[in-house]
């Protein structure tokens, strides 16, 4: 089960599999980072993003984590197990590395900043004829730009397109 590396899907299911590394040692670029659900989903779960996320990980500071996230990602997990493509035994073990990491404070946690939903609502009526984002998907846009992020990581065209559109940097 892999946290910030991953090596083969055999070692990614192990709990505890990776630390982060040298993360407290190195020098990191200072970066205002906002990655959406499914970048985390990907940090965990192995998938075709997986290889990438880690990558971006490396060697950067932690990433904002909040309720919609968490909410977004532990409903990942359960449909993983729905589709068959991950046990029960295996989304409990993905639930606690999860949370391990989080009492850790290997994330950011913050609340969904207060002004996020009514940034949506103004990103769906600027931009949403054109793009056709979704809601959810509008929220993350919104509470990367309430949080004052300059970075939005995501492996969602349409997301990206959106974030691009309002000024964040995406990888």
């Amino acid at each position: 089960m892999a946290r910030l590396c991953r090596a083969s899907q055999e070692d990614s299911r192990r709990p505890g599999f990776a630390k982060s590394g040298n993360r407290g040692t190195e020098a990191v670029t200072l970066l205002s980072i906002y990655a959406d659900s499914s970048f985390f989903v990907s940090l965990y779960l192995t998938d075709v993003h997986s290889e990438e996320a880690q990558r971006r990980v490396s060697g950067h500071p932690r990433l904002w984590v909040t309720p919609l996230h968490r909410a977004e990602w532990t409903h990942a997990v359960a449909q993983g197990v729905f589709r068959g493509t991950i046990s029960n035994d295996e989304a409990g073990q993905f639930y606690s590395v999860f949370e391990d990491d989080r009492r850790r404070g290997l994330w950011m946690e913050v609340a969904l900043p207060e002004m996020a939903f009514e940034r949506c609502v103004q990103l769906a009526k600027q931009h949403g004829p054109q793009l056709g984002p979704r809601t959810l998907d509008t929220l993350h846009i919104a509470s990367a730009l309430e949080l004052r992020a300059d970075h939005f990581w995501t492996f969602d065209q349409r997301q990206a397109k959106l974030g691009r559109a309002v000024g964040l940097k995406s990888s």
